[in-house]
């Protein structure tokens, strides 16, 4: 039965540990006269002092002791002074790599809503942060005498209107001449544009929300007087249709497609989603050679927000079954070469260091992808490989 020296020398470490704890043991509970218990008991301060200095000079014993067997150890331990190394297994993956651009969020549902008639904002129905509805009133503007006015025409139509449905009866019994007919069809049909027009006009001095959303801001106060193109009323903001708009190099045009898969980083807001180009710009900006593209992105807790910085991940290039590997692990030569390190193992803690020859692909981030020289299984050396050589004996610390 083989017994290895290692074995041996771990043993010995575990002797001499028991050994040390078992003398501290011994020495600090002689007797009952001489325990420290009752020497601190007697507030001698010579005795404490002298139980002190002899504990002291056993544990310098001690130690002198265990140094001696640490040089041993070391003079007989093989393992000793070997480079210490950690592996990995080499796997085949599927391997992503990804163009990244910067993009914007926005929102086609954020707008400044302005008044569409001139007069004193008599009503403000909401406050910031209210979350409305398609066609709710959001504040009202004093119409100067429009309801009057709208009443008078109104009257007016309905006369009209009377006037001719007497003469159209008339008329179809060839009572009255043609003339008569057609003059009051005539006023009754301007009295009816009239209210139309009026009633046009009246509408415009009550504010309504163009879609549901939020009320981001109120920009004018009650009171205020407001006129169109001039004075902004609100701030309506929809944050559930939000998309990352972004622009990409012009090289990329044959690979980014309407439904290509992307990834959207949203720092700020520390954020990842994945999503489909829902939209491909046909336009080739000549100032920077790219184009614009659209991703929809979720915003169920309502943390994305219009203008925040978005990364756009797009994927360029895909291969399964690709052997992966660090990049750090990767060490140059003179003529350029990329070379790694792998372990034959020799036993459960010591190997032999390989040098070898890779082709690398595409990398990303931190990850290289490995064409040729290494296949899956292999035990790549990912730490201590930097100062090593070919065939050196190293020991695994994994």
């Amino acid at each position: 039965m083989k017994i290895k020296i290692s074995d041996h020398l771990n043993a010995m470490k575990k002797i001499i540990t028991l050994l040390f704890i078992s003398l501290l043991v011994v020495s600090c509970g002689n007797s009952e006269k001489g325990s420290l218990e009752e020497i601190i008991k007697t507030d001698d301060l010579t005795a404490i002092k002298s139980k002190k200095m002899e504990l002291s000079k056993q544990q310098s014993e001690l130690t002198a002791k265990i140094d001696q067997l640490d040089a041993a150890i070391d003079r007989l331990d093989p393992n000793k002074n070997l480079a210490l190394i950690r592996t990995e297994v080499v796997n085949d993956t599927v391997f992503n790599h990804y163009t990244e651009v910067q993009g914007d969020v926005a929102t086609k549902e954020n707008i400044l809503i302005y008044p569409e008639y001139s007069g004193l904002l008599t009503r403000v129905y909401v406050k910031e942060g209210d979350r409305v509805t398609k066609g709710q009133t959001l504040a009202k503007i004093d119409d100067g005498g429009l309801s009057s006015q709208l009443a008078q025409i109104e009257a007016q139509a309905s006369l009209a209107k009377t006037t001719f449905d007497r003469q159209k009866r008339l008329w179809e019994q060839n009572i009255g001449s043609e003339i008569q007919y057609l003059e009051t069809k005539t006023t009754y049909e301007a009295a009816q544009n009239s209210v139309n027009q009026l009633k046009s006009q009246l509408g415009k001095t009550t504010v309504r929300a163009p879609f549901s959303g939020v009320i981001d801001e109120v920009i004018s106060d009650q009171g205020q007087v407001v006129s169109p193109g001039q004075n902004q009323l609100f701030r309506l903001v929809n944050l559930d249709n939000m998309y990352v708009q972004a622009s990409v190099p012009e090289n990329y045009l044959n690979q980014i497609k309407t439904g290509t898969s992307v990834i959207v980083e949203i720092g700020a807001i520390g954020k990842q989603f994945e999503g489909k180009v829902r939209q491909v710009g046909n336009f080739i900006n000549p100032n920077n050679r790219t184009f614009q593209i659209e991703v929809a992105i979720p915003n169920e807790e309502g943390l994305v927000k219009p203008n925040l910085i978005a990364t756009v991940k797009l994927n360029d290039y895909s291969a399964e079954n690709a052997v992966v590997i660090p990049e750090n692990t990767i060490q140059k030569n003179s003529m350029g070469e990329s070379l790694v390190y792998i372990l034959e193992p020799e036993s459960d803690s010591t190997g032999v260091a390989k040098r070898v020859k890779v082709e690398t692909g595409y990398s990303y981030g931190a990850s290289v992808e490995v064409t040729n020289g290494l296949k899956p299984g292999d035990l790549l050396i990912t730490e201590g490989g930097k100062n090593l050589r070919d065939q050196q004996k190293v020991k695994i610390k994994n």
